[in-house]
C-alpha cells in the first residue's frame, strides 16, 4: 500500500536494457557501424532490428523464424518510420548548413543538428526498449540453443525479411562483435 492507502503503481520500464548495452558495445566495435549502415542503405533495413536479432541469437541463444522477425518488425515499424527516420532525415538535412563556413547561421544549425542527433539516438534507445520488452513477452520459454548458430540464423532471417537474396551471408563483423560480447561476459 502507498502512503495514501492505494496500491503503488508499477515502476516505469527502464530504457537502459541489456539490449541497449549490447547494441552500444557491438555497434561501437571496429567496422560494425559501417557494416550496419551499408546494410541499411542496401536493403533499407532497420539497424535496431539487426542488433535485436543479433542479441536474441548471441545472448539469448534463441533462433528467430520468419514469423518472429515479422512480428518484431511490426512492433516497431510505426515508431521507426515516424520518429527515427524523421529525425535522421532532419539531421541529414541540417548537415550542409552546419558545416558551411560561409553561412552566417552555421553555428546555430550545427547546434540544432547536435540536438537532433541526440534526439535521434534517444528515439533509437526507445525503439530498442520496445524490442527488449516485446522479446521478454514473445520469446519467453523458448528453447535456448547454440549462440553462434542462432546468431547466424537470426541475421540471415532478418536480411531475407528485408529482401536480401536467400544465399546472402550474415554480416561478419557484426557476428564477430556479438560473439566477442558474450565471450566477455563469461
Amino acid at each position: 500500500m502507498g502512503p495514501s492507502g492505494g496500491t503503488n503503481p508499477a515502476p516505469a520500464p527502464t530504457l537502459d536494457t541489456p539490449l541497449w548495452a549490447f547494441s552500444l558495445a557491438v555497434y561501437g566495435a571496429e567496422g560494425v557501424g559501417s557494416e550496419c549502415l551499408d546494410l541499411q542503405e542496401r536493403f533499407k533495413l532497420d539497424v535496431n532490428l539487426l542488433l535485436f536479432a543479433a542479441y536474441a541469437g548471441a545472448v539469448d541463444g534463441v533462433q528467430l523464424d520468419a514469423q518472429d522477425v515479422g512480428a518484431a518488425a511490426s512492433a516497431v515499424s510505426a515508431w521507426h518510420a515516424e520518429i527515427v527516420r524523421a529525425l535522421r532525415s532532419v539531421r541529414r538535412a541540417l548537415k550542409p548548413v552546419s558545416i558551411d563556413d560561409g553561412d552566417p547561421l552555421r553555428a546555430a544549425a550545427a547546434d540544432l543538428r547536435a540536438q537532433v542527433k541526440t534526439a535521434e539516438l534517444n528515439s533509437e534507445k526507445i525503439e530498442l526498449a520496445v524490442l527488449w520488452y516485446w522479446s521478454r513477452r514473445q520469446l519467453a520459454g523458448r528453447s535456448r540453443g547454440d549462440a553462434g548458430a542462432a546468431l547466424a540464423a537470426n541475421l540471415h532471417a532478418l536480411l531475407v525479411h528485408y529482401g536480401a537474396p536467400a544465399d546472402c551471408t550474415a554480416p561478419a563483423m557484426l557476428r564477430t562483435a556479438a560473439l566477442a560480447f558474450i565471450g566477455s561476459k563469461s
